[in-house]
């Protein structure tokens, strides 16, 4: 059995994970080292870097994208029949994780982060990827969204989740990747409301071929949030990607408007196949706030799965 120690403080309690234990901090532990940290200061640092890296890429992109999907890799494997998994730990640093396929090119969003880490050396990297994914969306237009300290660093990836937690994009029919997607959440605690609004955080970003080997933006506003993903879906004609730039397109099976300049992934396409899945699409296209409001709340979840924040102390005592 490994028994693996968290960077934090000497005082931790041991929790058994499938047959591992993990050793988290007490809950004074928690306390103390989450009041040190100045989540304004870094919040600044992390919109700062995000303006600056647009500013010298000069070319439309910027991080915002990268910071959303590192959030949400770091913490969509969870499982909550075994508890395994999530941003507790920060354990996409290092092997298994780093290397898996699903975060190909996430290396650019962990070593962007080192220059507010080592400014603000007293936030965890569980937090700080988390909350650069909270800043991202907010700095884009994006809602207000729920975040808390407490996620303590592992040393080593030994308890990382199993490969095969991160949603495929295509899994070579539209009812295959649609049980696909289903799987995923629903192994998270996700019902299909919450699925559709978090498969709105393609509002921002792109795909890009080095890395999954898709391209492109799902819209013509990269670094905006809104909900134009889901008006998108609805009123554009998607078909088959043929060509790129004049050449026949060789990567994997992906969708584009008439324009070819915007682009929709297979696991996107069920999001308008599926009737339970295309009622909150349909909703979310007429009504921007209900889609800020949904993924606010389901973005926050899914950065907390997994993660043993402390319980809060009753107000009360006994004498």
């Amino acid at each position: 059995m490994n028994v693996l120690r968290a960077r934090a403080p000497s005082m931790a309690m041991p929790v058994a994970v499938a047959g591992t234990i993990l050793l988290f901090p007490t809950e004074s532990a928690h306390a103390k080292s989450s009041a040190k940290v100045d989540v304004a200061a870094v919040r600044k640092s992390i919109a700062e870097l995000i303006e600056e890296d647009s500013e010298k890429r000069d070319d439309g992109t910027s991080l915002t994208g990268t910071f959303v999907r590192l959030a949400w890799h770091s913490s969509g494997t969870y499982s909550k029949v075994d508890g395994s998994g999530g941003s507790n730990g920060a354990r996409q640093r290092f092997n298994p994780e780093a290397s898996m396929g699903a975060n190909a090119g996430l290396h650019v969003a962990r070593d962007a982060l080192e220059k507010v880490k080592e400014k603000h050396p007293e936030i965890s990297y569980g937090d700080l990827y988390t909350l650069a994914g909270v800043v991202a969306v907010e700095e884009a237009g994006g809602p207000v969204i729920p975040h808390r300290l407490g996620r303590v660093d592992m040393d080593s990836g030994e308890t990382s989740p199993p490969d095969g937690r991160l949603p495929d994009a295509d899994k070579g029919s539209s009812k295959s990747t649609t049980s696909h997607v289903r799987e995923i959440f629903y192994r998270m605690g996700f019902n299909d409301q919450e699925i559709v609004a978090l498969l709105g955080a393609h509002a921002v970003g792109r795909c890009h071929t080095e890395a999954s080997g898709y391209w492109g933006p799902w819209n013509f506003s990269e670094n905006t949030f809104s909900n134009e993903y889901f008006r998108l879906l609805l009123e554009e004609r998607w078909s088959p990607k043929t060509t790129h730039n004049g050449k026949p397109w060789t990567g994997p099976d992906q969708f584009e408007d008439s324009t070819g300049q915007i682009m929709m992934l297979p696991s996107d396409m069920v999001l308008i196949h599926d009737p339970e899945f295309k009622k909150y699409v349909e909703l979310y296209a007429k009504d921007e706030d209900a889609f800020f409001r949904d993924f606010a709340k389901a973005f926050a979840k899914l950065l907390e799965l997994g993660v043993p924040f402390p319980a809060a102390k009753p107000w009360y005592k006994f004498w």
